[in-house]
């Protein structure tokens, strides 16, 4: 089969096509023909091998030399002890705990890390949805304990987690702030937010307004203007951005600052897609590029420009 392989951390010049062998499934596994996958930033730190400790984990050449957590595609076969899929079934999944090796045509993973697509979604939008959205949901509801009628803030609202985010808060029935550049707030509306606020324009830690619960899925900012903006018992939940964001809510962590690193769930992943099947919540999809192109779509990835997310067509 045909795979996006990389022997080396760097830049996407490193994903060269390559023959490899097809995986046949284990007993509790399934093998998959991928039609589309996405790109998230842990692939782009796995590409990089950097922050360094990417590299105490995955060894300082790649071991595992596919990436793609993120993949939807079709039942080709199933071992002897898989219960819930057979053959043609069409699923979706984070397979990072996997082994990951979604920008691939076949993977063979555990049955556990796949749920059945919604017959109301393309390939290409279930494979928008695993990582960020139980990302976003994690932040919200495991971290941040959201609760109906909260005030709650996203910051980083256009990226992958924070699109997933403003549309899984207000399921929830909360009264949603988004925060954005002045090009994305048009489309952050048009997803649920009840006010966008433009960073270019206004600082949302100086405009007096207090939120029970912040969840920054980007942005470089010091957790003392997050922690300006909640209220007494309010919460602020850090999914992603700079290192330096990230590791000042791992320093500083406590009941009212909070640090997200996500792991797949096949509970969480249940819980979305039944969002996704009542059209309560729906992926966003800036760029897709074929697998063949997978360069450039890191590169695009990479830009800084992408609202929601980038998806890979097989």
């Amino acid at each position: 089969m045909k795979a996006m392989v990389y022997h080396k951390y760097g830049s996407p010049d490193e994903l060269k096509l390559e023959e490899v062998t097809k995986p046949t499934p284990k007993d509790d596994e399934v093998l998959v023909k991928i039609k589309a996958s996405s790109i998230n930033r842990a692939d782009l730190y796995m590409l990089k091998g950097s922050p360094f400790v990417i590299r105490l984990e995955n060894g300082f050449t790649p071991k595992k030399k596919i990436l793609g957590a993120d993949i939807a595609g079709q039942v080709e076969a199933v071992g002897k002890n898989v219960k819930e899929f057979k053959v043609g079934d069409e699923v979706f999944g984070d397979i990072s705990a996997n082994g990951w090796g979604g920008f691939a045509e076949y993977v063979s993973v555990k049955e556990n890390a796949l749920v059945a697509k919604p017959t109301n979604i393309t390939f290409e939008e279930a494979a928008a949805v695993p990582m960020a959205s139980v990302t976003a949901l994690q932040g919200l509801q495991d971290k941040g304990q959201i609760q109906p009628n909260q005030k709650v803030l996203i910051y980083g609202a256009s990226g992958g987690v924070g699109t997933w985010a403003v549309q899984i808060s207000k399921s929830f029935g909360t009264h949603v702030t988004a925060v954005c550049s002045t090009r994305n707030v048009e489309m952050i509306r048009s997803l649920g937010a009840n006010e966008v606020i433009d960073y270019t324009k206004e600082d949302f830690s100086e405009n007096g307004k207090r939120y029970d619960l912040i969840l920054a899925a980007n942005g470089n900012l010091p957790l003392a203007k997050y922690k300006n903006a909640l209220t007494s018992n309010g919460i602020y939940v850090c999914t992603g951005g700079s290192l330096k964001q990230i590791f000042s809510s791992l320093i500083f962590g406590s009941k009212q600052v909070k640090n997200l690193s996500s792991k797949p769930k096949k509970k969480d992943l249940l819980f979305v897609q039944e969002l996704l099947a009542n059209r309560k919540i729906k992926s966003v999809i800036d760029k897709t590029f074929p697998l063949i192109e997978l360069a450039d779509a890191f590169r695009y990835f990479e830009s800084g420009k992408v609202k929601g997310k980038v998806v890979i067509s097989h």
